[in-house]
């Protein structure tokens, strides 16, 4: 079927605020970029825990899962590598739609790719948070043991050994969490996040 035989529904569906309204909470997509190894899904878990302890409504999107299942088709070429972010970026608006905070776990390597997320997304939904850690330091860490593997080439396209990493250029906040432990990092996105996602009834000012 052609694509102009689809009809969208969105006018006739309940929408964002008052999903938002019903949740008291703003949704954002907070995109965690960086090397393997540097710490985003621990980061993305912990702030998670925290958000909830708080009484907001969270999902985590994370690399490893997502390729093992919506993604599971895809490879590690640069056009796939695109396609998994574009996927990713279109789920995360469906999460926003129904005032859900995402928390993205992503290496994302280059400018293009998160301009693409953050397009698809739309700009004022999305917080970039540069997790940066050097990558021998991510090397040395390699809890999964993938530096190991390509580096004897049993890896091919391995972003900071044979694929590149490209660090955001103005990022929304940045965690050096070499120099911070989780907790302090974690402390220093909800300083950052909370202010954006607290509820405020458009009404409430106007008393």
């Amino acid at each position: 079927m052609s694509q102009e035989h689809i009809y969208p529904v969105f006018e006739r569906i309940i929408g964002r605020r008052q999903k938002e309204a019903m949740l008291r909470q703003h949704s954002k997509a907070i995109w965690l970029t960086g090397l393997s190894g540097a710490g985003k899904t621990t980061l993305g878990a912990t702030l998670e825990k925290e958000l909830y302890k708080r009484g907001y409504l969270t999902q985590v999107l994370d690399g490893d899962n997502i390729r093992s299942g919506i993604n599971k088709n895809l490879k590690f070429t640069e056009e796939d590598r695109k396609e998994n972010i574009r996927r990713i970026a279109e789920v995360n608006k469906l999460f926003i739609n129904c005032g859900v905070i995402t928390i993205n776990c992503f290496i994302s390597p280059t400018e293009e790719i998160r301009k693409m997320a953050k397009e698809i997304i739309g700009e004022d939904n999305f917080i970039e948070v540069y997790v940066n850690a050097p990558l021998e330091v991510c090397e040395q860490r390699d809890t999964k043991g993938l530096y190991k593997k390509a580096r004897r080439g049993e890896i091919k396209n391995f972003t900071g050994i044979d694929a590149p990493f490209e660090p955001p250029k103005n990022p929304d906040i940045e965690v050096r969490t070499d120099l911070l432990t989780v907790e302090e990092a974690v402390k220093k996105l909800l300083d950052y996040i909370l202010p954006k996602i607290k509820y405020k009834d458009e009404f409430q000012d106007k008393g």
